[in-house]
């Protein structure tokens, strides 16, 4: 091995294993990068799958028309013989075995496209629903995430050593609608010893007139 494959496994391996860590940290965000990846080689795919089609197409055109060509020296061939003339006999001979030999072989090269068009097709629709189930797959890992944040940050609001649990929450309330009582209560009592020292004055007037 030379020191240039030797680099080039190395930076492989490197970047697999920057890779493998960034897909335990994030394994969401790898699964964004393979469904991009998976996106982008099943366009390239369709596109293939597309030209395989034209080129299929054109061998079907080539097939017909060699067809076509084939029957008129065929025909020619059998006016030849008729008339007898050797050299246009040779001719029209030569150029039916020419077209036969062709349609033979684009009738082949055919058979062999159709195949292979159909087994890329169907490759692409399997691609095509790979891509499907990792999308899926995705919405599940995004969920179970954002039910995980939802659990962590519920369950700090719970727990005893947050500072904004409702353990805390429940006993500041207790506290302020005691204090509201106290007040109340007192309140209460300045009004009734307000009332009793109004009730004193109005009972104490009139003596006060009758003395003097």
């Amino acid at each position: 091995m030379n020191l240039f494959q030797r680099f080039r496994y190395t930076v492989e391996a490197d970047i697999h294993h920057l890779f493998d860590k960034k897909e335990q940290k994030n394994p969401i965000a790898m699964l964004n990068q393979y469904i991009r990846e998976a996106e982008k080689q099943t366009e390239q795919t369709g596109k293939l799958l597309e030209r395989q089609g034209q080129l299929k197409e054109k061998l079907e055109q080539e097939f017909k028309e060699n067809a076509e060509l084939l029957a008129k020296r065929e025909s020619q061939l059998a006016l030849a013989t008729t008339s007898g003339e050797q050299d246009l006999i040779d001719f029209a001979t030569d150029e039916v075995t020419a077209y036969t030999a062709r349609n033979h072989t684009l009738q082949a090269s055919i058979e062999a496209s159709t195949r292979e068009y159909f087994e890329l097709e169907r490759k692409f629709e399997t691609m095509k629903h790979k891509i499907k189930d990792m999308k899926v797959r995705q919405l599940q890992l995004m969920g179970k995430e954002n039910v995980t944040r939802a659990h962590h940050q519920m369950d700090g609001m719970i727990a005893k050593n947050n500072k904004t649990n409702f353990e805390d929450l429940e006993a500041y309330i207790d506290k302020l609608a005691y204090q509201i009582d106290k007040d109340h209560e007192v309140t209460t009592f300045e009004a009734r010893l307000a009332e009793l020292e109004k009730k004193a004055a109005e009972e104490s007037s009139p003596l006060l007139i009758e003395n003097k």
